[in-house]
C-alpha cells in the first residue's frame, strides 16, 4: 500500500503546482540568506585567523556557502519544472528528470540537516582551537620585528579592546609569560637583571599586563603593572578589591560570540530544512499525480498522488534487497575477473 496516497483531481493539481512555484522561489530566497550568512561568518573567523589554531573552524561557513549555491539552484530548477507542469505538452521533457532529481534533492537535504546539527555541536573544537591560537598569539605578542608576527600585538590589543576580555582563560595569563621586547629592556638595570636570573628560561616575566587590558570604566587609573604588588599603589589590595582589569578570558568571549553566531545560522538552516522537505515531499505529490493520470486528454480526471509507492516498512525491505544483491554481484565479478587472471597466467 502506497504512503500518503491522496487524490488528485484538475483544480488540486493546479493549487499543488502553483503553491510549489511559490515555495520554491522562497527557498532561493532562503538560499540566499545561507550564502550570505557562511560569506559573513567566513569573514569573521578570517579577521581572527592569527589566533585560531587550523582551519577546520571554516567547516561550517564553507557548508553554508555551498548550502546556499545548492539551494538557489535545484530550487529555481524546481521552479521551472512546476511552472511547466501547468502545460502537458512542457511537463513531458521534465518527466524523465524528476525522479533523479528527487534522488538529489534527498541527498542535499540529509546534507542541510548535517550542516545544522554541526552548527550546534562545533563548541567543543572552537574551543580547542581558539585556547592553542590565542595562546601562540600571546606568546608572539612582542614580536613585533619579526616578519609574519609583527601584526600580531595589534590583532590581540584590538580583540582584548573589542570583546573587553584579558588574556586566554584571564588575565593571569599574562603573568607566565614575556610580552614586552628586549628591545624595549634596560639590560643594564639590575631590576631586569635579577627578573631575568630568576628565571629558568631567562625570560622576562612580570606581573604586568598589556594597556589593552584596562577597563575604561574603572573610576581608578589603570593599575596594569605591579598587579600583584599592593605597596605599590596607594589604598590598594589585589586580593579583595575589584580589579580595573578585564576579568574574563578571551577564549570564552570569542566562544560565547562565535557559538550564539552559530547557533543563530543553526537554526536558520534547519528553517531552510524544513521549507526544503516540505518542497520535496509536494514535487513528489506533483510527479506521481501527473504520472497516475488516466487520460491524458481529459485534464479534468482524477489522478492519485503518493510519497512512497510501497509501505515504508517494504521500501526499507525492498532497497535492503537491493543493496545486498548489488553486493553479491559485486563479489561475483571480482571472482570471474581473478579466474580469468589465473587463467591468463596459466
Amino acid at each position: 500500500m502506497a504512503l500518503m496516497k491522496t487524490k488528485f483531481n484538475l483544480k488540486r493539481r493546479v493549487k499543488l503546482a502553483q503553491g510549489l512555484w511559490l515555495m520554491n522561489w522562497c527557498c532561493v530566497l532562503a538560499g540566499i540568506a545561507l550564502f550570505s550568512m557562511g560569506v559573513f561568518l567566513k569573514i569573521e573567523l578570517r579577521k581572527r585567523s592569527e589566533v585560531m589554531d587550523n582551519d577546520e573552524s571554516h567547516f561550517v561557513p564553507n557548508s553554508l556557502i555551498l548550502m546556499g549555491s545548492l539551494a538557489c539552484a535545484l530550487n529555481a530548477f524546481a521552479g521551472k519544472i512546476c511552472y511547466d507542469s501547468l502545460d502537458p505538452t512542457k511537463f513531458a521533457r521534465w518527466k524523465p528528470m524528476l525522479k533523479p532529481y528527487l534522488i538529489i534533492c534527498l541527498i542535499f537535504n540529509i546534507f542541510i540537516f548535517f550542516t545544522g546539527v554541526v552548527c550546534f555541536l562545533t563548541r567543543g573544537s572552537l574551543e580547542s582551537t581558539l585556547a592553542h591560537g590565542l595562546k601562540n598569539g600571546m606568546r608572539y605578542y612582542k614580536d613585533t620585528d619579526i616578519p609574519g608576527r609583527c601584526f600580531l600585538k595589534k590583532t590581540i590589543d584590538l580583540l582584548q579592546i573589542e570583546f573587553k576580555c584579558c588574556g586566554n582563560n584571564g588575565f593571569r595569563d599574562w603573568f607566565e609569560l614575556q610580552w614586552v621586547s628586549n628591545r624595549y629592556l634596560d639590560f643594564s638595570s639590575k631590576e631586569v637583571k635579577d627578573r631575568i636570573q630568576s628565571n629558568v628560561d631567562g625570560k622576562y616575566l612580570i606581573d604586568g599586563v598589556p594597556f589593552s587590558c584596562c577597563n575604561p570604566s574603572s573610576p581608578r587609573p589603570c593599575i596594569q603593572l605591579q598587579v600583584t604588588n599592593n605597596s605599590a599603589h596607594y589604598s590598594y589590595d589585589h586580593q579583595t578589591e575589584e580589579l580595573n582589569l578585564w576579568s574574563k578570558g578571551c577564549k570564552e568571549a570569542l566562544l560565547n560570540y562565535y557559538t550564539s553566531m552559530m547557533s543563530s545560522m543553526g537554526g536558520m538552516v534547519f528553517l531552510v530544512w524544513i521549507m526544503e522537505m516540505a518542497v520535496m515531499i509536494g514535487l513528489r505529490f506533483l510527479h506521481t499525480c501527473l504520472e497516475t493520470i488516466a487520460n491524458p486528454e481529459d485534464p479534468e480526471c482524477e489522478s492519485e498522488g503518493w510519497i512512497l509507492e510501497k509501505s515504508l516498512k517494504d521500501t526499507i525491505k525492498s532497497s535492503w534487497e537491493l543493496v545486498k544483491s548489488m553486493g553479491k554481484l559485486n563479489k561475483v565479478e571480482t571472482a570471474g575477473g581473478e579466474e580469468a587472471g589465473v587463467a591468463t597466467v596459466s
